[in-house]
């Protein structure tokens, strides 16, 4: 991924005087390390885990490191997140009581009052795994040898770092819905003047038409649903249609090309599981060579949501293969609030499927 400020000069326009780059059609980049820092700060430090519960108490303290890249592109309105960061945050906790003594097998006996101090690390938190929870490690300072110490971890792995995710996804959330970016998002926006509002068009007598001379009315495409969107792709293979068919359709060579897990039923009726279980679906249509037909989803996506991928291959000569996809009901955001499913999902398409079945393969542009 390219670093902030390192993209391609042609497409990214800086802000003018004038206020031109109207609905941030061109690229608009903007860097969100710092408000990243602040967001991740303020969500994360001084969490309460345990209050006395089991005798223990246990609180996250501050943001000691964020490192790394966070910025947000614009381009005709749509905002489009960049983020590779790592973090670590500290915190403490103490044993009370005697129920955290006799939790950690001490017995009955007093323990004497012990504090800990630990750290909380994502070693790996970007958007190409929006969909999916980072790695989260928790350690103890000095070791966790002691029975108490190892209750008190194992205490906050239980309750505080699913806590600490719902944060981290409370982040990721408000960076792609533009981060900083939002309020100006909005302050940008033109507000018509009156000079530029509409004119009343001059009432005049409706006209008449003659009915047999009216033009056949045409058919309208059917618009897609709220918040949902289509996605349609013609790629081109020098291959015969069944070499396309067979390598969509075989697991070991989904494997190949992909460098991935998946199964992959050929029975109509049957599931399907690609790239180690993030995508799943079941085949709706099957027809050799010439056609596949699937309800397809992302596990990010929200629950009862389902696409359906509908792939023709035609032949229109001998060794010249032409696909179309058509994938209709892709949501506009996954359960994560992520606003980049339908870019995302597009671009799967085409770098991870189309381009890398040519690489493989050699099946030509």
């Amino acid at each position: 991924m390219a670093k902030f400020g390192e993209g391609d000069k042609r497409w990214i326009v800086a802000d003018r005087a004038d206020g031109t780059n109207v609905h941030n059609w061109h690229w608009a980049e903007r860097d969100c390390l710092e408000w990243s820092r602040g967001q991740l700060s303020g969500l994360l430090a001084g969490l309460t885990i345990f209050n006395g519960e089991g005798g223990l108490v246990i609180r996250t303290q501050n943001l000691e490191k964020l490192e790394g890249e966070a910025y947000v592109n614009i381009r005709k309105g749509k905002v489009i997140p960049g983020y590779e960061l790592s973090l670590s945050l500290s915190w403490e906790g103490e044993a009370i009581s005697d129920s955290a003594a006799a939790a950690a097998g001490g017995g009955a006996a007093s323990p004497p009052l012990l504090k800990v101090q630990g750290s909380v690390e994502v070693p790996y938190l970007a958007d190409e795994n929006a969909d999916e929870d980072p790695e989260v490690r928790v350690t103890v300072r000095g070791g966790d040898n002691g029975p108490l110490e190892r209750r008190i971890k194992e205490a906050f792995l239980a309750k505080g770092k699913p806590v600490v995710l719902e944060k981290i996804r409370a982040f990721v959330q408000s960076l792609a819905k533009g981060g900083p970016a939002k309020e100006e998002l909005e302050a940008k926006k033109p507000k018509p003047s009156a000079a530029q509002q509409p004119a009343a068009a001059p009432a005049s007598a409706p006209e008449k038409k003659d009915p047999a001379a009216a033009p056949e009315a045409k058919k309208k495409p059917p618009k897609d649903k709220e918040g949902f969107r289509t996605i349609s792709l013609t790629e081109k293979f020098y291959c015969r249609a069944s070499n396309i068919y067979e390598i969509l359709m075989d697991e070991n060579r989904w494997k190949g090309f992909t460098q991935s897990n998946a199964r992959i039923s050929k029975e109509i009726g049957g599931p399907f599981s690609l790239f180690d279980g993030s995508i799943t679906g079941v085949n709706e249509d099957l027809q050799e060579g010439k056609l596949i037909v699937q309800k397809w989803r992302f596990g990010s996506w929200a629950d009862g949501v389902h696409s359906t991928v509908r792939m023709t291959l035609d032949e229109p000569e001998t060794g010249v293969t032409i696909v179309k996809l058509t994938q209709t009901n892709v949501p506009v955001e996954d359960r994560y609030g992520n606003a980049t499913v339908v870019e995302n999902t597009e671009r799967g398409w085409r770098e991870l499927i189309f381009h890398k079945i040519r690489a493989v393969f050699g099946f030509g542009v």
